[in-house]
């Protein structure tokens, strides 16, 4: 069974880091993009960045030069490292491949 597992929520201060792991298990053969999404309450489902198996990336406007996401294809993990956090940042975050998601990890950010 493909299963995605995210890790590192937690919460933190403003201005503060984390840094979420996403590992995959179960999957043959590489996934070639993998996506984090964030949901703060009351809201939509947002893609928040992607990368793919060579490492091209992308960001939403709101977190270009504070998140960077990279993977470890050999661990078949990837990670969301976020910086300078703002309140707004507070949401659950997913990570997705294909049609697979995890169950979320939550992130509070506290001003």
């Amino acid at each position: 069974q493909e299963t995605l597992v995210e890790s590192g929520g937690g919460l933190v201060q403003a201005g503060g880091s984390l840094r979420l792991s996403c590992v995959a298990s179960g999957r043959t053969g590489r996934t070639d993009l993998v996506g984090w999404f964030r949901q703060a309450p009351g809201g939509d489902r947002e893609l928040v960045a992607t990368i793919t198996w060579i490492g091209a990336t992308y960001y939403r406007d709101s977190v270009k030069g504070r998140f960077t996401v990279s993977r470890d294809n050999a661990k078949n993990t990837v990670y969301l490292q976020m910086n300078s956090l703002k309140p707004e940042d507070t949401a659950v975050y997913y990570c997705n491949a294909g049609k697979l998601w995890g169950q979320g990890t939550q992130v509070t950010v506290s001003s």
